[in-house]
Formats: structure tokens, C-alpha cells, sequence
């Protein structure tokens, strides 16, 4: 597995390289560069399975290399000291970040990570809904990824209807399409759904405020939803649920 590190910070480059050559026996070429006009040379020449990219360098940003490329044959993990503005950019993005300083049990896993989706070819797309994430604070239109067991999926937020808790997945629901279950717990896209819209009304439940039909005190109280799904709502929850309906 051939690897690029692209970093405008000698020191931290070369330590980074040095965690790498200690950490991961699966790597047999480690190269270097340190900037954007370098980098893009670097990724010509070597034909890296996987490079890590700083955000922000001398001559520009990664999104400014990412940009300059016309093909995408390789893994991508962002290095970055950024703010949580830009981190839930890419998480919504699914594509990988390391923060700084690097941990060395991040660095494992997310080279694991990058092996087993080696053969993915859907870079273009995910760097495509992390530059709308990162220009776009609040919009109808905004992606999200969600990876299952067998596809990339690209979903526009306003189609979610709910998402549920199964374990240690996530289950997205839909008015129009199938269900998707993601291996990532319900809390995590909890802190990147609320701030569009979206309330989590139960320990296992989601939902999209928008798509709630009906507000059903009965029973211990329930939403029914867009798709005729009942939600059930936590004691905790009715009464802030009942003010946030009422602003809708």
C-alpha cells in the first residue's frame, strides 16, 4: 500500500511519517510533499493508494488540490486542526479527517479503513457534498453520505424522514426510497441532523420536524409521520416537542 502525505509543516510532516512507518506494517511506501503544486505532482508520479492532505497549506488548501485533479484513484483522509463547523462537514461527507495531532490509534484505524474501501470510486461525488457543506450552512438542499453494507449512498437531508436506533446501526427512513442501515450509533447523527431541522423525541427516534403529520397526545402520545410511521415521544420530550411544533 503505497501512501502520500501532503503537509506544508516539515516537523509535523515528518512525525506524522514517522507514526506511520511505526504503526502500520501494511504500508510499504511513505512519500512526501508540501503544498498544493507539489502535492498534485506527487500524486501524478507516485499513483498513491491513499493520501492524507492538510486543510490549509502555503499555497492553498486541499479542497484547492482536490479541485486541480481530474480523476480520484486513491483514498482520501484529511488532516485537520479545524473548528466543529468544519468537522461536521466531513462527517457529512463521509470522508475521512485525522485532528490534530494525530493519535496513534486514529492513524490505525483510519488506514484500516482506507484499505478496505481501497477499491471505491465515489471520491468525486463526497468531495463534491463537502465543498457544498462547507459553503452552505443551512440548506434544503444539503447531502448527507451514508455507507451500508453494500453502496455509497448520496441523500438529500430534506428526504429523510426519521432515523432509528437498532443496536449499534442506525436505520434511515424514507417516504420514497428504501431503508438504509448504517453502522454508526443514532447519537452520532443526532449532533450532525438537529441543527437542520431535526429532533431526537425518543432514546431510539429522530425525527424530521418537517414531515411530522400528526401530533397524538393518546397513548402515552406519538407522531405519525410523512410516511405513516408512529414515533413514539420520550416524558421528557412532550412538552419541548409541543413548543418547537408550534413555531413550525
Amino acid at each position: 500500500m503505497k501512501v502520500l502525505v501532503i503537509d506544508n509543516e516539515v516537523n509535523v510532516r515528518e512525525s506524522f511519517v514517522d507514526l506511520i512507518i511505526k504503526n502500520c506494517p501494511q504500508i510499504d511506501a511513505v512519500t512526501q510533499a508540501n503544498g498544493v503544486k507539489t502535492g498534485i505532482e506527487a500524486i501524478q508520479k507516485h499513483q498513491p493508494d491513499l493520501v492524507f492532505l492538510d486543510v490549509e497549506m502555503d499555497d492553498g488548501t486541499g479542497m484547492d488540490l482536490m479541485a486541480q485533479l481530474r480523476s480520484f484513484d486513491f483514498q482520501l483522509v484529511f488532516i485537520t486542526a479545524f473548528n466543529k463547523y468544519a468537522i461536521d462537514a466531513f462527517k457529512f461527507s463521509a470522508i475521512d479527517f485525522l485532528l490534530k495531532p494525530v493519535n496513534s490509534n486514529e492513524l490505525i484505524r483510519s488506514v484500516d479503513r482506507a484499505q478496505k474501501n481501497i477499491k471505491s470510486k465515489d471520491l468525486a461525488q463526497q468531495i463534491t457534498i463537502l465543498q457544498e457543506s462547507l459553503q452552505t450552512i443551512k440548506s434544503i438542499d444539503k447531502k448527507i453520505v451514508l455507507n451500508d453494507s453494500e453502496s455509497i449512498h448520496f441523500i438529500k437531508i430534506s428526504e429523510i424522514v426519521r432515523c432509528e436506533a437498532d443496536g449499534a446501526y442506525t436505520k434511515f427512513i424514507f417516504s420514497q426510497r428504501k431503508e438504509i442501515l448504517v453502522s454508526s450509533t443514532l447519537k452520532e447523527y443526532e449532533e450532525m441532523l438537529v441543527p437542520y431541522g431535526f429532533s431526537r423525541v425518543h432514546n431510539s427516534h429522530i425525527i424530521n420536524l418537517n414531515k411530522i403529520i400528526r401530533f397524538d397526545r393518546k397513548d402515552g402520545g406519538f407522531l405519525v409521520m410523512e410516511n405513516n410511521d408512529n414515533v413514539p415521544i420520550s416524558k421528557r420530550k412532550k412538552d419541548e416537542l409541543a413548543q418547537i411544533i408550534k413555531h413550525i
